[in-house]
């Protein structure tokens, strides 16, 4: 009886933990060395996401520039406006793409 009273409080702790874990936006929990990969975990569905990640950290770090040109005066370079928002979305891209599994090779 109680051997059975330990063993369901153990299993209300552990659901309970990893009921915190569980988020509407991230990704299902998989176990770790699964057999199969994921839904989620696709090379094609992996790019796409990443890509518009990309995509997003390419407005937002224009955004920032300008923002930035304003705040301290200096005009607007286009050319190294674009270089810093190119960068910073292949910098989003690679990172999203490791946190995914995968390598980005360079040609």
């Amino acid at each position: 009886m109680l051997r059975s009273m330990v063993q369901a409080l153990g299993w209300c702790a552990v659901v309970a933990a990893l009921a915190g874990c569980v988020d509407a936006n991230a990704p299902n929990l998989v176990p770790v060395a699964a057999p199969f990969d994921p839904p989620l975990n696709l090379p094609g569905i992996a790019h796409h996401t990443c890509t518009a990640d990309g995509n997003f950290m390419y407005r937002e770090a224009k955004k920032q520039y300008e923002l930035r040109a304003g705040m301290t005066g200096y005009p607007i370079d286009p050319t190294e406006e674009e270089a810093n928002a190119t960068a910073a979305a292949h910098r989003q891209y690679v990172t999203c793409l490791s946190s995914q599994g995968y390598r980005n090779y360079e040609r």
